[in-house]
């Protein structure tokens, strides 16, 4: 790996001198173990420990087919389905690797006994495999999470639609948690020059689920004066969230959990902010039953703070605890978009407030390329940052995961893999300059 480290370090190694470097014949990744799937059985979600299902082992370097490139990860960053991959909820992600096996020959690889995961990268491209044109050896990369086989009509119009769509890192092997990783050249994408490795590895997939939960047409299709409801609003996906609603000229209203993560909302630029914790809100009695005058007390809340208005726009994360009220405080005709459901899948509400007011609930799913290319676009112009609040290095994957299943953190907490430091991989001095006060301000304080 030290050929390969100095070539990146160097900064002016040419396609030809990456094409050159040997491939390692392995690699160190964090993986989870089929064998250990049952450690957690019995346990409530909330006292599963990661750092008893993550290792960094030593793992067979797989060789790029058609249409792969194999990746040199300098920094990864964690997403909540790292989490599910490391406690094997809502189910172990073997299951998904065995069916993808089942799929080809070439799938075949991704099927084994352990799971090297992750959904994000930035990284610099080592090899191509055939029908590749678009990205040679060398190229500074990130990667979007998105797999997909588009051999079935259903995809073409878009990807997110394709019956064999797939989670790169988590319904697929070789993810980005580790030092390698092997991605679909439709997974690529031009690393923000202005960034550093750890940066640039941050926004991916949240940056993505985001803009097409919010801007898309396959979203909520915001505009500009929108209000827009965002639950925890400081955090991995919430933060993106709120820039982008900021950018687009809509008015979040930022939901967070404490004191310091208002503070961090506040400090992107949102005006209208409400602490959970503070105002005691409480959405349900008892595990079987919601308490509807908390849904109208929040609504209350919202309409002082936006001066009388409902708002247009929920963006839906948390699931059970919070959807109930999500669909109580949309307006008329308003939309609940979702994405996740990170306290519990089973989702309850009181329908008359749907179909008498016209509302909609949307279900969206990551993002597709060409959603994903227009927000890494919006970061690498300099309008999206990144929202990082604390940095591990590859052997402490199981602690930066504990940290988001847990909620210790702020915006994302990223991962060191090639990278020896923090800071590095910065090519142009000149943007960054023009935008240090906001990457520094988006640096959000450690929880």
């Amino acid at each position: 790996m030290k050929e390969i480290i100095d070539a990146i370090l160097s900064g002016n190694a040419t396609s030809e001198d990456f094409s050159a470097l040997r491939i390692p014949e392995s690699y160190r990744g964090s993986v989870v173990r089929k064998e250990d799937v049952g450690i957690f059985e019995g346990m409530e979600s909330a006292h599963k420990d990661p750092r008893k299902s993550l290792h960094v082992e030593v793992v067979p370097t797989p060789e790029p087919g058609p249409g792969e490139a194999l990746v040199a990860v300098m920094a990864s960053s964690v997403n909540f389905n790292s989490v599910w991959s490391s406690i094997f909820e809502p189910l172990p992600t073997f299951g998904f690797l065995q069916r993808y096996g089942r799929l080809n020959r070439l799938a075949r690889r991704h099927d084994l006994p352990y799971h090297v995961i992750g959904s994000d990268l930035a990284g610099v491209v080592l090899r191509v495999g055939s029908g590749v044109n678009a990205w040679k050896a060398g190229d500074r990369v990130v990667a979007h999470c998105l797999s997909v086989e588009l051999e079935k009509a259903e995809g073409h119009d878009d990807t997110m639609l394709d019956p064999e769509q797939r989670i790169w890192g988590f319904e697929t092997n070789f993810g980005g948690l580790a030092e390698l990783a092997l991605v679909k050249s439709n997974q690529l994408m031009p690393k923000p020059d202005h960034l550093s490795w750890e940066e640039a590895a941050s926004p991916g997939l949240v940056n993505s689920t985001a803009y097409r939960q919010l801007v898309s047409r396959n979203g909520a299709g915001m505009k500009q004066g929108d209000n827009v409801l965002i639950w925890g609003a400081s955090g991995g996906l919430g933060s993106y969230a709120t820039q982008l609603t900021l950018a687009g000229g809509a008015t979040p209203i930022c939901v967070v959990s404490s004191g310091n993560k208002a503070e961090v909302c506040r400090a992107m630029g949102a005006e209208l902010v409400i602490d959970r914790a503070a105002e005691g809100y409480r959405f349900w009695k008892d595990e079987h039953t919601q308490d509807p005058k908390e849904w109208r007390r929040l609504g209350g809340h919202i309409r002082e703070l936006t001066g009388g208005e409902d708002v247009d726009i929920v963006l839906e994360h948390p699931g059970r605890e919070t959807f109930g009220a999500s669909v109580y405080v949309a307006r008329k005709g308003g939309t609940i978009v979702t994405c996740a459901s990170t306290s519990g899948y089973r989702h309850e509400y009181d329908n008359r407030y749907l179909w008498m007011s016209l509302k909609r609930i949307v279900g969206s799913h990551f993002a597709n390329y060409r959603e994903a290319w227009e927000a890494n676009r919006l970061v690498v112009k300099g309008r999206i940052h990144p929202t990082l609040s604390r940095v591990y290095a590859l052997e402490d994957t199981g602690q930066a995961v504990y940290d988001v299943h847990h909620n210790l953190h702020q915006g994302k907490v990223g991962v060191l893999c090639l990278a020896p430091q923090e800071g590095l991989g910065i090519a142009d001095e000149e943007l960054r300059a023009q935008h240090i006060d906001a990457i520094k301000r988006f640096r959000v304080p450690k929880s």
